[in-house]
């Protein structure tokens, strides 16, 4: 019977759409300028949902993640896009434009402008990470409301598939650091 095959079709169709967003990737948009120059908004990206099962985030990972529980007692129930800074046990200072990981200057050639504030210095709890937005001074991230739990991670952005003219991975930044100089994290 035809009806019954489509039926079917329609069905495996279904659970393989949900158990692939649920388990494997799924697609976001950028909502705001937060993580411009790196993400415009209206860019549409392709969140891995797999690679933190068998590796934990890294510096310079690009994450979405769910709001953390003083963001939902702000009323934000969407998921947040930002970039990890700070990993556990370190300790991160921003001062005179400068993010300092351990008292060693961040190389950051993917932001939009130095951050116009002071930040710090604070330690990264065990099981979280300190997270910005590459637009420093135009980012509600962790120098507003603190650190990301990791189970609050749902992935990382890996590959941007709109606009067709920005199609490509995502750019990530692993650790880069600085010349020596700068303040010290006192």
């Amino acid at each position: 019977n035809v009806l019954v095959e489509w039926g079917k079709t329609i069905v495996i169709s279904l659970c393989l759409a949900f158990g692939i967003r649920t388990f494997i990737a799924e697609a976001r948009y950028i909502p705001s300028a937060s993580m411009e120059p790196t993400l415009q908004i209206n860019d549409r990206l392709l969140i891995d949902k797999v690679s933190y099962r068998f590796q934990q985030p890294q510096r310079g990972d690009i994450v979405v993640f769910q709001p953390t529980a003083e963001l939902r007692q702000q009323n934000f129930h969407d998921a947040f896009i930002k970039r990890i800074i700070g990993l556990p046990g370190e300790t991160v200072l921003v001062k005179q434009g400068r993010v300092y990981i351990n008292g060693r200057p961040l190389e950051e050639s993917y932001i939009a402008s130095p951050p116009d504030y002071e930040y710090g210095p604070v330690v990264v709890p065990q099981d979280a990470f300190l997270v910005l937005g590459d637009n420093r001074n135009h980012s509600f991230d962790s120098h507003f409301w603190g650190f990301v739990p990791r189970q609050n991670i749902i992935g990382r952005a890996l590959v941007r598939f709109w606009p067709l003219n920005r199609l490509g991975e995502v750019e990530t930044a692993g650790p880069q650091w600085a010349p020596p100089g700068g303040p010290a994290s006192n």
